[in-house]
Formats: structure tokens, C-alpha cells, sequence
């Protein structure tokens, strides 16, 4: 088989797996980042470091839109995520009253029941997208897929819904956190005893 044949050959299958490119490579380094950026979100017992290693999760999210020449996404992805919603959690963070230091009451105990169903959402994550886009390929050196026109024509046409009730799930995040921080504490409130008073049981 000639060289020029084996080349028409190649076109036709498509692309493979065996001969990255650059983008592809780039796309597996950041993601390994986000993974562990996530997985020391989830692991540590810092709840501030918790959210600051948030944000470098979130902003890998939006590098991999980046790669995917997914650029409206991608800036979504950092004025909604990195802008308001991790803002929110430092806000509910102080509002709360959280620990600045470790937090040993942060560990619930059940990390091998967390750990089982983040796999299991995982494995159906992975499972789903694969199926569905099993012989889609992205044209890199083609027209951008994620303009403003296409993202917004699914957005508000398909995710309405789900779109309105995470706006929803966040206002009542934020009212639960100033209800905590509003919460008066019995011994705070309790009066103090006077100087010639002597504290006891009655």
C-alpha cells in the first residue's frame, strides 16, 4: 500500500487514540489536576482551604472547556462558578461562624459510604457520556461548537428548568446560612453573674 492510500485510509477511520495531539494530551494533564484538586476539596478538614481548592477544581473545569474550543461555556464556567458561587461559600463560611483551622467535627466518619457512591456517580457519569457520544468527534481545526448562539439556544429551550432550581437550591443555601448565623447560642445569651454573685446549682 502506497504512502498517499495508507494516508486515505487513516482520514476515513478517523482519528485515534494512539496518536494524541497536543490539545489531547493538555486536556488529560489538566484534568488529572482538577481530580486532585477535587479529591483534596472533599479530604480535608480545612472547610476555607476546602473552598479554595474549590476554586482551582472549578478553574481546570473551565481550562477542559477551553480545550474543547468551548469558549463562552468556559467563561461562564468562571464568572458563574469561581465568581458567585464560591464567593457564596466563603460568605456562608463567615456567616456561620466556620473554623478558620482544622475542623475534626468536619469528618463525619462516613468516608467508605462516600466514597462507594462517588464512585458509583462516577461510574455512571463516565457510562453516560461515553454512550452518548461514542462516535462524536470535536473538529478542533474547525468552527468553534460552543458559541453563544448554540449555548444559548439549548440552555434556555431544554434547561430551563433545572437552570431556575439550582438559582433556587443557592438563594436557599445563602437564607439557611444567615438563619445559623442569627441563631442565638444558650450560652451566650445566658446572663452573666454579678460580682458579688456565686455561680452554683439551685
Amino acid at each position: 500500500m502506497t504512502p498517499a492510500a495508507t494516508l486515505a485510509a487513516a482520514a476515513v477511520t478517523g482519528p485515534g487514540f494512539l496518536s494524541p495531539t497536543g490539545v489531547e494530551i493538555a486536556f488529560v494533564l489538566v484534568g488529572l489536576a482538577t481530580l486532585g484538586a477535587a479529591l483534596v476539596t472533599v479530604t480535608t478538614k480545612q472547610l476555607v482551604h476546602a473552598a479554595l481548592w474549590l476554586v482551582v477544581a472549578l478553574g481546570g473545569i473551565a481550562v477542559e472547556y477551553l480545550l474543547l474550543t468551548a469558549e463562552f461555556i468556559a467563561w461562564v464556567q468562571v464568572l458563574i462558578y469561581l465568581g458567585s458561587v464560591v464567593v457564596l461559600l466563603l460568605f456562608g463560611l463567615m456567616l456561620t461562624k466556620a473554623p478558620i483551622g482544622r475542623s475534626p467535627d468536619a469528618d463525619s466518619g462516613n468516608r467508605l459510604i462516600a466514597l462507594g457512591v462517588a464512585v458509583v456517580a462516577a461510574v455512571a457519569l463516565v457510562w453516560v457520556v461515553v454512550d452518548a457520544f461514542r462516535t462524536t468527534w470535536i473538529d478542533l481545526d474547525g468552527p468553534v461548537q460552543g458559541s453563544t448562539k448554540v449555548s444559548g439556544e439549548i440552555l434556555f429551550q431544554h434547561w430551563v428548568l433545572p437552570f431556575e432550581a439550582l438559582s433556587v437550591l443557592l438563594l436557599a443555601a445563602l437564607i439557611g446560612a444567615i438563619v445559623l448565623s442569627r441563631r442565638n447560642d444558650p450560652a451566650e445569651t445566658a446572663t452573666p453573674a454579678g460580682p458579688g454573685e456565686k455561680k452554683g446549682r439551685r
